[in-house]
């Protein structure tokens, strides 16, 4: 069971208290510092309370490297948040090649959540990559 954001804040290591809000900022930002507090014990699937884990944030705002670092962590992609939405049909509404293709690579669900990313795919003429070897 993951931790929601009233039951997590975090220290930085420099005396610094780190709330949810600002945490899940730097998720919206695509702020690598996430993977070191990660790295740290900060919960890899952290949700708001809509429940948007930092790896729905940072794939839905287009940041790659961020997600692929949640997902190599432990972070759960094909966790749906509130709306039943998944992190792979969120990056495939917005267009966002790097991160499907990371998201998939780290075995995202086509078919999870509503609508799924496979069916979001179809409505907007893309297409799903498939999983890159090793």
């Amino acid at each position: 069971m993951s931790e929601s954001a009233d039951q997590q804040s975090t220290g930085d290591g420099g005396g610094t208290r780190l709330e949810p809000e600002q945490i899940f900022d730097l998720a919206h930002q695509g702020a690598d510092v996430l993977l070191d507090l990660v790295d740290a014990g900060l919960p890899a699937d952290l949700a708001d309370e809509a429940g948007n884990t930092l790896l729905m944030l940072a794939s839905y705002h287009g940041h790659a490297g961020l997600t692929a670092g949640l997902a190599e962590r432990g972070a759960d992609v094909n966790r749906l948040n509130g709306r039943n939405q998944s992190p792979l049909a969120g990056a495939v509404f917005k267009g966002a090649g790097e991160v499907v293709q990371a998201l998939v690579d780290h075995g995202a669900d086509p078919d999870a959540g509503t609508p799924s990313a496979r069916a979001t795919a179809q409505m907007f003429g893309r297409e799903l990559p498939e999983p890159r070897q090793g």
